[in-house]
């Protein structure tokens, strides 16, 4: 009887697990809407929603997942009171609106690996934050960088001052500390930013480009958005106009650079 043939090593490897994230927001809409947008992704699944911060952390302990997305302001337990504890189970990223600065800070102190702010971020752009997050890279949307860097340029400015009087202390330049912040921030030029550089977009015309791209119907965009169905039309038809384009499909192809 013939021996089998010896494993080819060439065979393909199994493809990686999905990147797996708790979604925790206590508004149901925006919690759709993110889960939508990443289950979209081949290497990306939302294990779990959560709308406060012990939700969030019952989720995490059960699901152990890669990534927690947490909101800020949460009935309950909110999540800057469950941040410390979360961070125990898995790496967390701030995606909320609130951009005060004492807010980013004391969440950066707590513990979170990067602060998004709703609106100040393309679709393609939150996709890199989750996946490079569980890789230990910080991403910050604008409001947010400038409150650290504003932080960090008051602690050396501080640490100077006090340093002045001892010919012992030495103390770094404030722009050594802001050029390593700003070496670990998200890239700002991406194939999202070309696009509407190239095509003229405003950036909530960019924004609902990248929903309609990833698949989402107007009514989906309209409550991720927080905008009207109607504003949502208004908005799709520029975008047509700007990209010559009178589909759906036709505008995604061109936006992505496929045609």
């Amino acid at each position: 009887m013939p021996k089998p043939p010896p494993p080819s090593p060439f065979e393909d490897s199994p493809p990686p697990a999905p990147l797996r994230v708790v979604v925790a927001d206590d508004n149901p809409v925006v919690r759709a809407g993110l889960t939508a947008l990443l289950s979209g992704r081949e290497d990306i699944t939302v294990v779990a929603e959560a709308a406060d911060g012990r939700e969030a952390y019952t989720a995490a302990h059960l699901h152990r997942p890669d990534v927690v997305l947490l909101d800020v302001r949460m009935p309950g337990v909110d999540g800057i009171e469950a941040l410390p504890h979360l961070v125990r189970l898995a790496p967390v990223m701030m995606l909320t609106y609130s951009g005060e600065s004492e807010i980013v800070r004391e969440a950066l102190r707590r513990g979170a690996g990067g602060y998004l702010v709703h609106g100040e971020f393309t679709v393609d752009e939150l996709v890199a934050a989750v996946r490079d997050i569980r890789r230990g890279r910080p991403h910050f949307t604008p409001t947010a960088a400038a409150a650290l860097l504003a932080h960090l340029q008051e602690s050396a400015g501080s640490a100077g001052s006090a340093g002045a009087h001892d010919e012992n202390t030495s103390t770094p330049p404030v722009s050594a500390s802001i050029e390593k912040v700003l070496s670990q921030l998200q890239p700002s030029v991406g194939q999202s930013s070309s696009a509407r550089s190239r095509f003229r977009l405003s950036a909530r015309e960019a924004e609902i480009m990248d929903l309609i791209a990833s698949g989402m119907t107007n009514q989906q965009i309209a409550a991720t958005c927080f905008i009207s169905e109607k504003t949502v039309k208004n908005h799709i038809n520029r975008i047509f106009a700007k990209l010559h384009s009178t589909s759906r499909t036709e505008a995604t192809a061109k936006w992505r650079g496929e045609r």
